[in-house]
Formats: structure tokens, sequence, C-alpha cells
């Protein structure tokens, strides 16, 4: 990625926090590398460099600001875009695809050669693929050493480290202190953490189904401001399911499923973060659980890019101003999305959720969400699942543990789309509809009829075409089109 030096550097100057997240700062005279929103002095432009990844900046020698926290920042947004492969390949990274594999099995799930991998990370985020874990391992392990009082074997697999020997290498080679040395220096700032999780913050009144956490661990991830928690909060909560899902005016609750453990999720958002509350053994790997709360709360989002985009047009101009800072909401898992989708043919939301929760209680993983192995056979028929939908559920499973139907990100959206469409069952809304859950930003299901009716289109290829101004952020202009009753159109 290239990144202008003088527009980067009034962008320091200036501490604009909308630029947080999208480019790092390295301070040659000092070793460290920095938010552009960082309170210290800010440095002159000659003994400064500009990098669009953390890794990138730690391959060059600099260590974390102890100050601005760097890994408290909001995932990087620059990329996005540039590449769709590395767009799709950090994604994996983030939910832990180089702790079980490495570069090789990443690429082939991308379907692209290791080495051409290697160098688009190298061309759009200036370091490997390998750095961007091993920073992201390291950045999670200094979290939890700050804001629990885990033991250090703990962390390092919670980080998703292969071993305490590593973890301890690594925290000394990004920030020149053993983990030990971490906690002491960081328990001052941040306070002495209770056994359960933060300082900062309380445990959650109630876990999953309403059974109250025996301990939690607590993080906070970072977003970027404007953030309409609220509108996401509501959007769960009309769809939760119950077993499953637990949703108030201030959390969303789910049970989940790591490996062959299972427990409670619960997120919280707040003005300027979300925090994060864990109800499972404490060497649970935690990185696909702090991918599953961004990706469901779109933490990755750019808000003031998308509302700039969406707000000069006539119709959704008033929308954006109405509600700056929509994300759009994620599912925790892509086959789980999918099933979704199926099962909201032609009913209604209501209907949907009570055939959901039929699944979930008939064949979930202690309340967790079924996997594709526990659908590909299985009896829906008996849960009063009509004949045909029933069968393009297990023909979605089959597809999906046969690798027809990829699921998990890494897959473009046209493919994705004309994947799914190829099972007899799933149409182009039930498709664009799982994109958009997924994270698609730009999916769009123009077969929605209530978007049909904001648009005033008589079918699909004329909401297609109104909506084509909109892009690449089409996914949220659907929000915003869903959000507004029809008669509160502009």
């Amino acid at each position: 990625m290239s990144l202008d030096h003088q527009q980067c550097y009034e962008a320091l100057r200036s501490r604009d926090t909308r630029f947080d997240g999208r480019f790092w700062v390295g301070v040659r005279t000092t070793g460290v590398y920095c938010r552009p929103v960082c309170p210290s002095r800010t440095p002159l432009s000659r003994n400064v460099d500009f990098y669009a990844h953390p890794a990138a900046a730690e391959d060059a020698g600099l260590r974390p600001c102890r100050r601005c926290r760097p890994e408290a920042a909001p995932g990087s947004s620059g990329w996005k875009g540039a590449a769709g492969v590395v767009d799709r390949a950090v994604r994996l990274i983030d939910e832990g695809a180089l702790d079980d594999g490495d570069v090789a099995a990443l690429a082939r799930r991308l379907h692209v050669g290791d080495r051409h991998l290697r160098r688009l990370f190298v061309e759009h985020l200036g370091t490997t693929p390998d750095a961007v874990a091993r920073s992201r391992r390291a950045h999670l392990a200094r979290r939890l050493l700050a804001d629990t009082d885990l033991r250090v074997a703990d962390i390092a697999f919670a980080a998703g480290f292969g071993s305490v020997r590593q973890c301890n290498d690594v925290l000394k080679a990004t920030f020149r202190a053993t983990p030990t040395e971490l906690r002491a220096d960081l328990r001052p700032a941040r306070g002495t953490p209770s056994r359960t999780g933060s300082a900062e913050v309380t445990p959650p009144r109630t876990g999953s189904a309403g059974v109250a956490p025996s301990g939690t661990l607590t993080l906070r991830l970072a977003v970027r401001r404007p953030f309409d928690g609220a509108a996401l909060l509501d959007w769960f909560a009309a769809r939760a399911v119950a077993g499953l899902e637990v949703v108030d005016a201030e959390t969303y609750t789910r049970r989940v499923a790591v490996g062959d453990r299972t427990g409670a999720v619960t997120i919280r958002p707040t003005g300027d973060a979300v925090v994060l509350d864990v109800d499972l053994p404490p060497d649970t790997h935690l990185g696909s659980l702090v991918a599953g709360a961004r990706r469901a709360f779109d933490l990755g989002a750019d808000p003031v890019a998308v509302d700039e985009h969406l707000g000069t047009d006539p119709l959704l101009g008033p929308l954006v101003a109405r509600r700056p800072g929509i994300r759009v909401p994620g599912s925790w898992g892509g086959f789980e999305a999918g099933v979704r989708a199926v099962i909201g043919q032609q009913i209604s939301v209501a209907a949907a959720r009570t055939v959901l929760g039929r699944i979930v209680a008939a064949h979930g993983r202690d309340g967790a969400f079924p996997e594709p192995e526990d659908l590909a056979d299985a009896p829906l028929e008996q849960l009063g699942i009509i004949g045909q939908r029933a069968d393009t559920i297990r023909r979605l499973a089959d597809a999906v543990l046969a690798g027809a139907v990829v699921l998990d990100g890494s897959v473009p959206h046209e493919e994705l789309v004309a994947s799914l469409v190829a099972l007899k069952g799933i149409g182009p809304w039930s498709a664009e509809y799982v994109a958009l859950r997924l994270g698609e930003p730009d999916a769009f299901p123009a077969g929605d009829l209530h978007l049909r009716r904001m648009l005033d289109a008589t079918n699909d290829r004329t909401a297609i075409a109104r909506a084509e101004a909109w892009r690449p952020w089409r996914a949220y202009a659907a929000m915003h089109l869903w959000q507004t009753p029809r008669e509160e159109r502009p």
C-alpha cells in the first residue's frame, strides 16, 4: 500500500481520530511506532515513517508505543479494496488460520500460490503473512497480560502460540520485555485486574440463556466512531434464537464452540469500544472469538468513508445524517448465516426464530449453533421444516463439507454468490444475504421486498441499477433502507 508521507504527517499533526487504524507512525529517533492519535509530542517530519500495518513497523525494528498502545487501535482499513486476496487473507489470519497451519495452506484456501500471496502482502501491507500472524498473537498476549491475571502459560495458548517459549521469544522481540516485565509495566497504569477479568469494566450480569458466568475473561475491542451500536443490538434482538442468544438493551450474549469446548460470549458496545466477556477455559484460543465479535459487530468498518460516500445520494443522504456510523450485522459463523438465510425464505422473522430454536435444541452442541456435519443427514422435517427447505439445508451442509461452498470469508463476493445459487433451493436473494452477513460490504439483496419498495423498483434489475452509485458500500445502503419505514422515506 502506498502511503503519502505529507498527507499522513498532516493527519498526525492534527491527531484526527478518523485516521486511527488507517496507518501507523514509526519514529526513528525513539525506536517506537505509534497511532496517529498518540498524545506524545509530534516528531519532526524527517524523523518519521508510515506503515500500513503494525507488523511492518515491527519488521523495521520498532517497538509499540507504551502511551498510545497501538494494539488498541481499530483494525487497519487502509488496504481494503487494494487487494481482495489480502483482505480475505487478513480475515483468516485474524481467525487463527496460521495458528494451526502454514502460509501454503492459507494460500490454497485463497486459490493462489504461497509465493504470490507473500508478494501481495509485501506490496499492500509492507510485511509478510507470518509477521501479521505473529503481531496479532503478540498484541493479544500483551492485552491479556494487562487486563487479566491469567498465568503466562495460559496466555500463550489463548493468544495462539504453540508454546510458552515461543510466546516469550516473540514478546521479547516485539516489546523488548519479558511477559513478567510487561505485566509489571502495564499494571500501574491500568490498575490491578480482578481474577475474572479487566479492572476497567464490570462482568456481565447474565450469560447465555440467562445463566450467570462463573468466571469471565474481559477484552476491550476498539471501534471507529461514529458507531451505532444500539442499532446492532436492536437487529440482533429481533432475530435472537432461544437457547443460542440473549439480547437486552446493553448486551448480546450467545453460546459458542471453540474446538471441542463450548461456553458463553457476551458483547457490550459502548461509545468507543466493544467489550467482550468470554466464559470459557482460560487456555482456549481466543483469536477466533475476537474475530467472531469483530465480524458480528462490523468493527473493521470505516464509517467516515462509508457515510461520506452514501451521504451524497439524495435518498440516502438524510438517512445517513439521521443514523451516522451504521454497521452491517455480521454472523458469528458462515454456515450459521447460510442456514438462517434458508430458514428465513418467505416466512416472518418471528417464525424463523422459532424454527432456528428447534434446530439448535435438537442438533446444537451444548447450545452452540450446529456445524455442517450435524445437519448433513439430520431429519429436519421432524422439526416442522417443510421438505424442500430441509433438503436445501442438507445440500448446503454437504456442499460446505465437500468444499463446493466456502463460507469462511476467503471467497470473493461474486464467486461466493455463484456457488450458493448453484444449490437447488438457494436464489440470488439468499446468496446476497449470506454474503452481507459474512461481511461483504458491497452485498445487495436486490430481491428484498422492502428494498424494492424503498427504491420504487418493479424488479431486481431496476433495484440493482438504482444501487449502482452506492458501490462499494451497498450493504450499508441496504441497512439504512431496512431500518427506515416506507412512510418515512425522504
